[in-house]
């Protein structure tokens, strides 16, 4: 008999977290694969989602403790970091699509790193980061 092949677990995913304005984490996946698992399974339905429009970049996830919202400043800073792991983060003002994290799907059969969205809001803003990366 043949012995079956085993399965082994996927490597935990590595993130960039970053610290905003008013203690606000951010974090953002380095690879298809950790989008995949930081949009899909770390996200929560009122934690909002970035994107850069119209070209590859990290999944960027804004986390919502209960009940709080964050100012237009805090998002528009998320945005910022999402254009930063992005093509475009030399591209000067770049448009960031955000959502609440519950409006983010894959669609069947799509492969690793690609989602679709509802209810998408547009940022347009300058690549950068609050400050250096913790790297998880």
């Amino acid at each position: 008999m043949k012995a079956k092949p085993q399965k082994h677990a996927p490597p935990p995913p590595r993130l960039y977290a970053y610290t905003l304005a008013d203690g606000w984490s951010v974090l953002a996946g380095r690879t298809d694969a950790d989008n995949d698992h930081l949009s899909l399974r770390i996200a929560r339905p009122n934690d909002w989602w970035f994107h850069v429009r119209g070209m590859p970049g990290s999944h960027v996830l804004l986390q919502v403790e209960g009940g709080q919202e964050p100012s237009k400043a805090v998002l528009r800073q998320a945005a910022a970091v999402a254009a930063y792991h992005s093509k475009a983060r030399t591209g000067g003002t770049v448009a960031v699509s955000a959502t609440r994290a519950r409006f983010v799907s894959k669609p069947r059969g799509a492969k690793p790193g690609t989602v679709q969205i509802r209810k998408e809001t547009v940022f347009k803003v300058r690549p950068a980061l609050p400050e250096q990366p913790l790297i998880q």
